[in-house]
């Protein structure tokens, strides 16, 4: 099977800029030359992260790190102080239990022994010298630090037959899927560190889409082997991954008994690193890469701190997310870089009636100094959030040709609720939607369509209907001192008719974009201090929304009509932008000058 992963800087680079000129020129988005350079800096260019470190790696700070320490400071909620995990001074190397690092023999039994024999002292760490080490999966247990030195390349085997299948959750409900290369449950006291490397050999499982590869990795890829979608426009591991994808199931296949998941075993590719109900949990320092789903998926986790990781997956990769925090409490997770191929740093709780029966929301996380290069969404919540999200800080981070900046996403059904999220001092530059995107119709579209995917897949339904436990419900949201250049759209709120956006903030921002500002669905929301220069169209559409004010906007629009206020429900609203009159106004669907505030 080809290594289509094993190129990802020159891969990434050629195939990102092939789709995404191709979707921009379907929305006549920026000039050519813009997008050229935008891409080649933001990907083909080693990243520098926000302390000047190559590859967007910081050192780790010792003792206190007096940027976190301010964080916790500035908390605006009552965020508690993270443990992290420490370990008795006892190491032991894998080679010292005939682990051989020439990535040809296969070190399972060695990684298990060593981890084994560790525990047995009452911890320790197991390092991982220079090498490349093929193995199946890694099972932790607790009080093990797994430390993997700089040279050193964890590369999980390809061999299906190595991870048999397990109960687990995935995207959000209780299901099966073949065992995660790294996984853990019910541990306490666990790390892995170092400047090593750990791929997850995602070639071998993941489905590829002929839209997203140049015509002649498409065929070398069909040439590979493996199996095609009836249209032929997927491609497929094996007969076995392609059965296993019927329409509909979402990833998750809707069958109850474990011997009906073993006849598609092969599609239920698993997440890289798995590790549930888990406390004192720390991340520092490896690169997580080409994960066959999600890159990283802590669930039920407590005490979780992620810092100077590189978590990378090639941009085309289906499910190729790379943090997936679900229903964990206590979190900090900074100075990271991601490039991925779905959401980047995407917060969870459960998905519909499971989700709700688990009632475990994702609360207190202080997420800050990030870089997110590709990926469906920098900073994410949905739209699995049945449980709730609530107390979360994002600070400083960079979004560099992000789908979208800022995103959250549901639909109905879900229910849950999503409160006191607090975002401040974000940069985004080339976005190609969305720079803040609320979605509560989400269909599970990428923001950038794909072939397969349309629009009316995502359809704003205008019916109401009865609002009840499945009612997804987003409020009490601030965002503040946000920079937008160069990208397709500032901002879209989009509500439901029966549960509206409600008390949202935006204050302090710049945006340049294509498009400006649309309110719909929504109550409460407040725009203040706010410079949009768009390019097309009308600054503001505000839509079915009341009792919201703008507070000092200058607004740069192409158009005569600056803003529109349309729909019925149109109501106190408050127009604070400069140089605004009646004849820069346009009104439609039902509302009039009576829905302004004076």
């Amino acid at each position: 099977m080809p290594i289509l992963d094993a190129c990802f800087p020159d891969q990434r680079c050629t195939l990102a800029f092939h789709k995404t000129n191709k979707a921009m020129r379907k929305r006549n988005f920026l000039p050519l030359q813009i997008l050229a350079a935008t891409l080649f800096f933001a990907i083909a260019l080693p990243s520098t992260g926000a302390f000047g470190q190559p590859g967007g790696k910081r050192k780790p700070a010792p003792g206190n790190d007096p940027i976190i320490e301010s964080l916790y400071a500035n908390a605006p909620f009552d965020m508690p102080r993270v443990q992290e995990p420490t370990f008795s001074p006892y190491r032991v190397s894998i080679a010292d239990f005939a682990a051989v690092g020439d990535g040809m023999v296969k070190n399972t039994q060695a990684f298990a022994n060593a981890i084994g024999a560790v525990a047995k002292k009452g911890g320790g760490t197991v390092v991982v010298p220079r090498g490349i080490w093929l193995t199946g999966p890694i099972t932790l247990q607790s009080n093990v630090r797994i430390h993997v030195e700089e040279g050193a390349l964890v590369k999980f085997s390809e061999d299906k037959a190595d991870y048999p299948l397990v109960q687990t959750s995935f995207e959000g409900l209780e299901t099966y899927r073949c065992m995660s290369p790294i996984n853990g449950t019910d541990l306490e006291n666990i790390a892995f560190t170092g400047k090593g490397i750990f791929d997850g050999s995602g070639e071998a499982w993941r489905p590829v889409k002929k839209s997203k590869m140049a015509p002649g990795q498409w065929n070398a890829l069909v040439k590979s082997g493996g199996a095609l979608s009836d249209n032929g426009q997927t491609w497929y591991p094996s007969e076995q991954a392609k059965r296993g994808d019927s329409a509909g199931n979402f990833n998750v296949p809707n069958l109850s008994r474990k011997e009906q998941f073993e006849a598609i075993k092969d599609f239920l590719r698993p997440v890289m690193v798995s590790l549930v109900r888990c406390k004192k949990v720390l991340l520092d320092g490896p690169t997580f890469q080409n994960s066959p789903a999600w890159n990283l998926h802590p669930l039920m986790c407590e005490d979780l701190t992620l810092r100077n990781l590189n978590v990378r997956n090639p941009w085309y990769s289906q499910n190729g997310d790379g943090l997936d925090l679900e229903s964990c409490k206590n979190a900090l997770i900074y100075h990271n870089t991601f490039d991925v191929g779905d959401d980047a740093i995407c917060l969870k709780s459960g998905k519909d009636e499971d989700g709700r029966r688990r009632a475990m929301p994702t609360e207190n996380a202080i997420i800050a100094y990030n870089t997110v290069y590709h990926g469906h969404g920098g900073f994410v919540v949905g739209s699995e959030m049945s449980g709730g999200v609530r107390n979360i800080q994002v600070a400083h981070c960079t979004f560099i040709g992000t789908d979208i900046g800022l995103r959250f996403k549901s639909t109905r059904g879900r229910g849950g609720v999503v409160e006191n999220i607090y975002i401040s001092d974000i940069d985004m530059i080339g976005i190609p939607t969305e720079a803040i995107g609320f979605n509560l119709f989400y269909g599970g579209n990428s923001p950038v369509l794909e072939a397969d995917q349309s629009e009316a897949d995502e359809a704003r339904d205008e019916t109401p209907v009865p609002v009840s436990e499945t009612t997804p419900s987003f409020r009490n949201i601030y965002m503040k001192n946000i920079t937008v250049a160069q990208s397709h759209t500032a901002a879209i709120f989009q509500g439901l008719p029966e549960m509206n956006l409600q008390n949202i903030t935006l204050e302090n921002a710049t945006f340049d974009t294509r498009e400006g500002i649309t309110l719909s669905d929504s109550d409460g929301i407040a725009l203040r201090n706010i410079t949009l220069k768009n390019h097309e169209g009308p600054g503001m559409t505000i839509y079915n929304s009341r009792n919201s004010e703008i507070e000092n906007m200058t607004l740069t629009a192409p158009t005569p009509t600056w803003v529109r206020v349309l729909g019925t429900k149109c109501a106190n609203l408050r127009l604070g932008i400069q140089g605004l009159d009646a004849a820069k106004m346009e009104f439609g669907k039902g509302a009039g000058e009576g829905a302004l505030r004076r």
